[in-house]
């Protein structure tokens, strides 16, 4: 079989050929280029992966030698690789290899090796695909392992014993997972036993390479699928064991609540429908984290999880730091859409009841989030009962046409206040204390019930009047 070179591939595909030509080495096309081109998926700013029987380095050197002007070659003898950007492509080299791997370790023994080592060492049959650049065989396809056939059936398998494959490398766990996230494939039966059975060698992998699996299974079109694979294959427990933990459902008394976690998966869906912003799909992964240990059942009443939103949001941090995923606005703004997403869905409840002072404190809690915020509601929205779904739509809808109307009244969106900590101070001629607090917050108090409007004059008077009540007075 051979590899449909297109037109747009000639020029560098041709580069790769010459300088094997020139070197007389062995060269392959191999991995996930060869994968994507053939699933019909987007190859645009992709990665191209070459693998050569000698020295990857003077392959790229050689290579870059034939290209005016001369592009930069980085290099790195340690693991014998080497990589050069040309015409848009980036092209990374390196010798075939053979492999060997210490248990404690996914760092594995290098030596060289045929393609057949080679191929015998890629993680799954679809990444094992390898076209060559030869002259003499340039573009047939070497398939080994009938990846083309897994492709055809949309599998996930791996090329040796999958026990064997995931003990080398525990991170070929979550890159199952992530692959059969992303194509919507599905994993060989052996293969998923396997990676149950082997899952606590996963504790040995980084916690950033971990964190960045699970980044890119959230970011594919269906997250679910990942998601529901790690709690099936007990990875999950163990990678993010606060959403494992809301699994099940509890009855008492013959009154149950609804199965968390599966809420939360199509949650995660329904986001993953409405926003490529991988934050906010955090934000709905983690928007009930705080069910489980604020569960209470109460006789007459039945379950609550009362201030779930404000538990779940101080859980996030923790869960952040842990998994070392961002710590900077990022974290912020996942906090705030957790512990805020209650809100909008209890101002829609009734209608009558939704005064400006409510829609004021939203527009300044939200602040620039709050359309973010919105879609999470959206996305929270899970119910089955089609009736009842057209009902809360049309409420967040109203709820949408009001908070854009007291936003254009009293523009606090953005919102800053008229008189800052430091007019205080300087006004009262006082050190910081918690008299400027009181006084700030009267002001902004005044301001969100409508006492005064959002302006320096109003807001000034209302001041003298707050400190006044302080014991202050001008100086």
């Amino acid at each position: 079989m051979k590899f449909d070179i297109k037109p747009h591939e000639e020029e560098v595909f041709g580069l790769i050929k010459k300088t094997a030509g020139i070197l007389n080495f062995p060269t392959f096309l191999i991995g996930g280029y060869v994968r994507d081109r053939i699933l019909g998926r987007s190859t645009s700013g992709k990665d191209m992966d070459i693998v050569c029987i000698g020295s990857g380095i003077e392959f790229a050197e050689t290579l870059a030698g034939l290209v005016k002007p001369n592009p930069k070659v980085s290099s790195y003898a340690r693991f014998g690789t080497a990589a050069v950007s040309i015409r848009g492509w980036h092209l990374e080299f390196v010798g075939a290899r053979k492999e060997s791997y210490n248990p404690d370790s996914r760092k594995p023994l290098v030596e060289n090796g045929t393609l057949e080592d080679d191929q015998n060492r890629r993680d799954f049959t679809i990444n094992a695909l390898a076209v060559c650049m030869n002259e003499e065989n340039y573009g047939v396809l070497i398939d080994p392992f009938d990846g083309i056939s897994d492709m055809e059936y949309k599998i996930i398998r791996t090329p040796l014993d999958p026990h064997i494959t995931f003990s080398d490398d525990p991170l070929r766990m979550m890159r199952a997972i992530r692959f059969a996230t992303q194509l919507c494939f599905t994993i060989e039966e052996k293969t998923l036993k396997a990676i149950a059975e082997q899952r606590d060698r996963i504790k040995i992998i980084s916690q950033e390479r971990i964190s960045t699996e699970l980044n890119k299974i959230l970011a594919a079109p269906k997250p679910s699928i990942g998601l529901a694979l790690l709690l099936q294959t007990g990875l999950l427990e163990i990678i993010l064991p606060e959403l494992f933990e809301m699994q099940g459902i509890e009855e008492k008394n013959g009154i149950s609540h609804k199965d968390n976690f599966w809420h939360t998966l199509q949650v995660v869906d329904n986001m993953a429908a409405l926003s490529d912003n991988l934050w906010l799909r955090w934000a709905a992964v983690l928007h009930d984290i705080g069910k489980p240990p604020t569960k209470r059942f109460y006789p007459g009443q039945g379950w609550t999880f009362h201030s779930h939103e404000v538990v779940g949001a101080k859980m996030t941090a923790k869960i952040f730091q842990r998994m070392k995923l961002p710590l900077d606005h990022k974290l912020k703004f996942v906090q705030k859409i957790v512990e805020l997403h209650q809100r909008p869905i209890l101002l829609t409840k009734d209608r009558k009841e939704i005064t400006d002072s409510a829609i004021r404190r939203l527009l300044f809690d939200a602040g620039e989030d709050l359309d973010e915020l919105l879609t999470m509601c959206e996305a929270d929205t899970t119910t089955a009962n089609q009736k009842k779904k057209a009902i809360y739509m049309e409420n967040l809808k109203y709820l949408k046409q009001m908070l854009d109307e007291v936003e254009q009244k009293d523009q606090l969106r953005l919102w800053q206040p008229p008189i800052s900590g430091e007019e205080i101070m300087e006004i009262f001629g006082i050190k910081p204390s918690k008299e400027v607090g009181i006084i700030k917050n009267a002001i902004k108090d005044a301001i969100l019930d409508g006492i005064i409007g959002n302006n320096r004059d109003e807001a000034y008077d209302f001041m003298l009047q707050t400190a006044g009540e302080q014991g202050l007075r001008p100086k």
